[in-house]
C-alpha cells in the first residue's frame, strides 16, 4: 500500500470516549434505523459534521458523515490500490460501539463456540494459535446505493461509499469446528452474536447485533483479528469480527462474543425483522428473503464529479468491479448512459473471487455532456442489471443506471 496508515496505538488513543457519540445524539444507535430520508444530511466532515471519537484516526478529507454511526467513503476516494486504504474504509455500526478499551488488550478477548460436539470458549491469542488466513473481500453495506430509490426508505442515504476491498486475516472457520468435533446434526445456520452493550430496561432482542446465516457460509468464514495488516481497531469490530465473505456487511458480527450453529435463525429483530427483501411499503418479518449474500456489481470512481469540467481528448475512465458470490469476469462501459457499451479492462492484480477488480477505459471524448456508466458480469454469468431491485427498505442496489455518473467535458 502506498498510504501510510495510522499506527494500533495512535487508534486507541483516539478512541478513547467512543461509548459518547456527538452531542445531541442518542448513545444507543437502534439496528437497521428507520430513521425518514428526509432527516438525513450528509456533508463532508466539518465542525457541525466531525468524526466522532473512536473514528478521528481516519482521512477526514475523503469521508462524509451521514451520523456519529455511519460514514461514507467519497467515490473518487477509494485510492489507485485494490485495496481500500483503512483510514478511508466506511464506517456503519448498527449499536453504539461498546468501550474502546475492549481493544487495549486484544488477545484476553473471549468467544464461546456452541452448537458443536465439543463446545468451547477461546481466547483470541487462542485462536491464534489455531490457524491463519488472509482473505481479500469486498465488505459492504446492505444500503449501499440506497439514496437513489425513489420512493426514498428510511435508513442511512448511501451512494457508492458504503463499501471497500479490505485483506482481513484470522483463523477459519472450519479448522475451528472440525478441532471441536464437527457440527452438531440438525444444524442449520451458523449465528454471530455481537457484543455491544444493551442499556438496561431494553428488550435484548430489539438492540442486540445477533445474526444468522446459512451454514453453508462456514466454508470460506474466518474469525478476524486483523484488517489490512493491522489489528482490528473499534470502529471496524476489534478485537474480534467474524466474517462471511460475498455476504452484505450486517452479516459479519463485529465484537463477535459467541458463534453458535443453530437449528433455527436468532430471534434478535435485526434477523427476524430488518435486513429483509420486503415489498415497497410492506415492513419486514421472517416470511421475506433475509439480505444475505451480494451481488455482482460496478461504478465508475473517476471522474467521479458532475461539477469537474475535463479538457476534450483522450479520458481514463475507472472504477471498481465486484462479483458477489463469484469473481467479477468481464466489465464494459458505456458513455452514452447505457446506449451502446464497450468492454474494458480490469487492472491490478487479481486478490480472488471475493474482492473487486479494479477496471480501466480510455475514451476520446469531444466537448459536451457524457453520462458514464459500467456493468459487470461475473463468472456464472450474472450480469449487473439495468434496473434496482425494488425493496421497502433499499437494499443491494446494483443498477448500472442508477450509479451512472455525468460529466461536463469543454474544449
Amino acid at each position: 500500500m502506498q498510504e501510510k496508515i495510522n499506527t494500533p496505538r495512535r487508534r486507541v488513543l483516539a478512541a478513547a470516549g467512543a461509548a459518547a457519540a456527538w452531542a445531541g445524539m442518542s448513545t444507543v444507535a437502534r439496528a437497521d434505523s428507520t430513521e425518514p430520508a428526509a432527516q438525513s444530511n450528509p456533508q463532508p466532515v466539518s465542525d457541525a459534521k466531525p468524526l466522532p471519537d473512536y473514528a478521528k484516526w481516519k482521512d477526514a478529507n475523503s469521508l462524509i458523515v451521514h451520523s456519529a454511526n455511519t460514514i461514507e467513503t467519497q467515490r473518487g476516494a477509494v485510492g489507485s490500490s485494490v485495496i481500500t486504504p483503512l483510514n478511508r474504509l466506511f464506517i456503519r455500526n448498527n449499536v453504539s460501539p461498546p468501550p474502546a478499551g475492549i481493544t487495549d488488550n486484544p488477545d484476553a478477548w473471549q468467544i464461546n463456540i456452541e452448537g458443536v460436539r465439543k463446545p468451547h470458549t477461546f481466547t483470541l491469542a487462542q485462536l491464534k494459535d489455531m490457524g491463519l488466513q488472509a482473505l481479500p473481500m469486498v465488505l459492504q453495506c446492505s444500503g449501499n446505493g440506497r439514496a437513489y430509490f425513489p420512493h426514498k426508505p428510511g435508513g442511512t442515504q448511501w451512494t457508492v461509499g458504503a463499501a471497500g476491498c479490505v485483506i482481513f486475516t484470522g483463523v477459519p472457520i472450519a479448522t475451528l469446528v472440525e478441532a471441536l468435533g464437527g457440527v452438531q446434526d440438525g444444524m442449520v445456520y451458523m449465528t454471530g452474536t455481537g457484543g455491544e452493550e444493551i442499556p438496561a430496561g431494553l428488550d435484548p432482542n430489539s438492540v442486540r447485533v445477533e445474526r444468522s446465516v446459512p451454514l453453508e457460509a462456514m466454508k470460506d468464514a474466518i474469525l478476524a483479528w486483523e484488517v489490512n495488516g493491522e489489528p482490528l481497531p473499534l470502529a471496524h469490530g476489534g478485537p474480534l469480527r467474524l466474517i462471511v465473505p460475498g455476504y452484505t456487511g450486517v452479516n459479519n458480527v463485529k465484537y463477535v462474543k459467541q458463534l453458535a450453529f443453530t437449528k433455527a435463525q436468532s430471534p434478535a429483530s435485526i434477523q427476524q425483522n430488518s435486513y429483509r427483501f420486503s415489498a415497497v411499503g410492506e415492513k419486514g418479518g421472517p416470511q421475506h428473503e433475509s439480505i444475505w449474500e451480494m451481488p455482482p456489481k460496478s461504478w465508475i470512481t473517476s471522474p467521479s464529479s458532475p461539477d469537474t469540467s475535463l479538457k476534450a481528448g483522450p479520458v481514463v475512465i475507472g472504477g471498481v468491479a465486484m462479483g458477489g458470490m463469484d469473481s467479477p469476469s468481464k466489465i464494459e462501459v458505456s458513455i452514452d448512459g447505457g446506449k451502446s457499451w464497450q468492454e474494458a479492462r480490469f487492472v491490478g492484480p487479481d486478490l480472488g473471487k471475493y474482492a473487486w477488480r479494479q477496471f480501466a477505459f480510455t475514451a476520446d471524448l469531444k466537448p459536451g455532456r457524457y453520462n458514464l456508466a459500467s456493468r459487470t458480469t461475473n463468472a456464472a454469468g450474472q450480469t449487473q442489471p439495468a434496473e434496482r431491485a425494488e425493496n421497502n427498505r433499499g437494499y443491494n442496489n446494483n443498477s448500472w443506471q442508477d450509479h451512472m455518473v455525468e460529466i461536463n467535458v469543454t474544449s
